[in-house]
C-alpha cells in the first residue's frame, strides 16, 4: 500500500510537471498544512507564514522540472519553504545572533523523550519562543526539522562549525530559560 502512495505522489508530480492543475491542487492539499507549520515555527506570524507557503508552492510548481526524485517531493518542498522563510526573516532584518568566540559544552540529557511529562514539553515550547530569533532558527532547523549541521550551514550560508556552536549556545540558553519557568 505504501508503494501505491509513493506511486500516487510520483504520478501527481509527473502530471503537475505537465501543467495539470488538478494534480497540482492535490499536491498542494497533501503538503500545505505541514509546510505552513514549518514556516510558522520560523516566521511566527500567521499571515507571513501563509504568504511564505503560497510563494513556496508557486516557486515549487514553476521549478518542478528541476525535481529529479533525488529526495521525496515533501523533502524538496520543505527545503523551498525553509529557504523562503529564512529569506522572509532576512527581509524583515531578523538576523542570527552574533557568534562569540567562546564555545559552550552541553551535557546530553539521559532522559527518554517518552518519559518527559507534557508540562516539560510545554516549557520547552515556551522556552523556544523566548529565544532570540537566530537561536530559534538553529533549534528549529536542527531539533524540529531534523537538518544536520552541514545542511543548516548551506541553508543559512554559515559554516558547519558556526551552526554547531550556535546550536550549543541556543541549547544552553534554552535550558537556562526552562529552568526559570
Amino acid at each position: 500500500m505504501e508503494t501505491n502512495v509513493l506511486y500516487t505522489h510520483k504520478e501527481l508530480v509527473e502530471q503537475s510537471k505537465l501543467g495539470d492543475r488538478n494534480s497540482q491542487y492535490k499536491l498542494y492539499e497533501l503538503y500545505v498544512d505541514a509546510m505552513f507549520n514549518i514556516s510558522m515555527r520560523m516566521v511566527k506570524i500567521k499571515e507571513d507564514a501563509e504568504d511564505v507557503v503560497q510563494d513556496g508552492f508557486v516557486e515549487a510548481f514553476n521549478k518542478l522540472d528541476s525535481f529529479k526524485y533525488e529526495s521525496t517531493f515533501g523533502s524538496w518542498l520543505k527545503r523551498i519553504i525553509i529557504n523562503k522563510s529564512i529569506n522572509h526573516l532576512k527581509k524583515r532584518k531578523i538576523a542570527l545572533t552574533p557568534i562569540e568566540d567562546k564555545m559552550y559544552r552541553i551535557k546530553a540529557d539521559d532522559e527518554n523523550e517518552k518519559d518527559t511529562p507534557a508540562m516539560e514539553i510545554k516549557k520547552v515550547i515556551q522556552g523556544i519562543r523566548l529565544l532570540p530569533a537566530g537561536y530559534q532558527q538553529i533549534i528549529n532547523l536542527y531539533l524540529i526539522e531534523g537538518y544536520d549541521h552541514i545542511e543548516i550551514s548551506e541553508i543559512l550560508n554559515i559554516t558547519a562549525s558556526t551552526s554547531k556552536s550556535q546550536y550549543h549556545r541556543a541549547k544552553k540558553k534554552l535550558i537556562d530559560i526552562i529552568n526559570t519557568l
